[in-house]
């Protein structure tokens, strides 16, 4: 069973279901691949349940961007460990697009990367199935200084005061 991690705490209530590529929506909330949105988004708009869509990173994020008011959820897609185009495409919807809602990495979540997606603004973390749920809650305290800004401090050190 997947472990959905929300703000730092394990999510009991999550409704967001991943669509398919193609054939029969699911009811409710669900994320939809990219090109399916490219391809049916007039009819999608029309879904009774809130929104979202799943990114590659080698999807074009800037023609996703006038859609995002329309949008509660993106899901950014981590194939491997050592793809890491997806924390640049965190950084630019929460800096750039101003980008309020969850934030969801999927794919290849490692306990390791839990700390590093949340600095760039990921908010919700589908953790992959041989994590271990806690080690993954207690690596969002592994740091508790930061000196550079990132989407959860805006601020560096020197600006801080400390």
């Amino acid at each position: 069973m997947t472990v959905i991690i929300r703000d730092g705490s394990i999510a009991t209530d999550d409704t967001w279901q991943h669509a398919p590529g193609e054939g029969a929506l699911p009811a409710g909330d669900m994320i939809v691949p990219w090109a399916r949105w490219q391809a049916e988004r007039e009819q999608l708009l029309d879904h009774d349940g809130r929104l979202g869509v799943r990114l590659k990173g080698d999807d074009p994020l800037e023609e996703l961007a006038p859609d995002l008011e329309h949008l509660s959820c993106v899901a950014l897609e981590f194939p491997v460990f050592k793809d890491g185009r997806c924390y640049s495409f965190a950084r630019l919807l929460r800096e750039r697009y101003d980008f309020r809602g969850d934030l969801r990495a999927v794919g290849d979540v490692l306990i390791d990367q839990v700390f590093f997606m949340h600095r760039c603004g990921i908010n919700v973390l589908e953790l992959r199935e041989d994590q271990d749920s806690d080690a993954a809650l207690a690596a969002f305290n592994r740091f508790t200084v930061f000196y550079q800004p990132a989407a959860d401090e805006p601020l560096p050190l020197y600006r801080r005061g400390r």
